[in-house]
C-alpha cells in the first residue's frame, strides 16, 4: 500500500473558523463567494489550525517516547532545524533555524524526537523568547541532563512587511541551562552550532 498523507481537522472547529474567516474577507472589502476566494475561508480554517497544533501536542511525551538508557556525557547537537512560528502581536510568521543541546546524564532521546519538541512550541502563537525557553525547559525537564541549550534565529514578517519595515533583521535568542551556563561550554556550542563540518 502506497504511503498515504493524511490531515484531520476537527469538523465544528473548521465549521466556527470559515464563517469567521468569510466575515474577515467581507469586512476587508471583499466578496467570499467569488471564485478566487470561494474555497479560501476553508482553506485558511485549516491552514490555522495546521499552524497551531502545538496545543495539542505534549513535548514531555514526546521525549519520553524514544528515551534511553546511555551512560554517556558528551554534548549532543541537533542544529539547523527548521522554525515556522506565528507572532502572537500580529499572527504574522517568524521563521528561521534552532539549534539545540545537552549534555546527558545518564539518558538520551532520539534525534528527530528534538526537532519534534521545536515544532510542539513554534506550532502555537508565539513570542521568540519564550520559544526558545520553552524548548529548553522541556529537554531540562525530561532528560535531567547535566546542561542544555538553546539558539533561535528568525526573521520575522511583523518587523519585514509592516511597522519598521527593516528586511535584513534577524533576531537571536538563547537560553543555557547547567554546565552551559559554564563559559566554557557554552563557547565549544556556539563554536560548533557557527561552523559548517562538511
Amino acid at each position: 500500500m502506497a504511503y498515504k498523507k493524511i490531515e484531520q481537522y476537527d469538523e465544528k472547529t473548521t465549521a466556527s473558523l470559515i464563517v469567521s474567516y468569510k466575515n474577515i474577507l467581507t469586512h476587508l472589502g471583499e466578496d467570499p463567494t467569488r471564485e478566487g476566494l470561494d474555497k479560501t475561508p476553508e482553506r485558511v480554517a485549516k491552514a490555522i489550525q495546521f499552524l497551531t497544533q502545538g496545543y495539542e501536542l505534549d513535548a514531555h511525551a514526546i521525549l519520553d517516547s524514544a528515551k534511553f538508557h546511555e551512560p554517556m556525557s558528551e554534548m549532543i547537537i541537533v542544529k539547523d532545524i527548521e522554525v515556522y512560528s506565528l507572532c502572537e502581536h500580529h499572527m504574522l510568521p517568524f521563521f528561521g533555524k534552532a539549534h539545540v543541546a545537552y549534555i546527558p546524564n545518564g539518558w538520551i532521546t532520539g534525534l528527530s524526537k528534538v526537532a519534534r519538541v521545536v515544532d510542539v512550541y513554534a506550532r502555537r502563537l508565539q513570542v521568540q523568547e519564550r520559544l526558545t525557553t520553552q524548548i529548553l525547559h522541556a529537554i531540562r525537564d525530561s532528560l535531567q541532563p547535566l546542561g542544555a541549550a538553546v539558539v533561535i534565529e528568525a526573521s520575522h514578517l511583523c518587523m519585514m512587511m509592516r511597522g519598521v519595515q527593516k528586511q535584513n533583521s534577524v533576531t537571536t535568542t538563547s537560553a543555557f541551562y547547567g554546565q552551559f551556563e559554564k563559559n566554557e561550554t557554552r563557547t565549544e556550542f556556539i563554536k560548533l552550532i557557527s561552523s559548517d563540518l562538511s
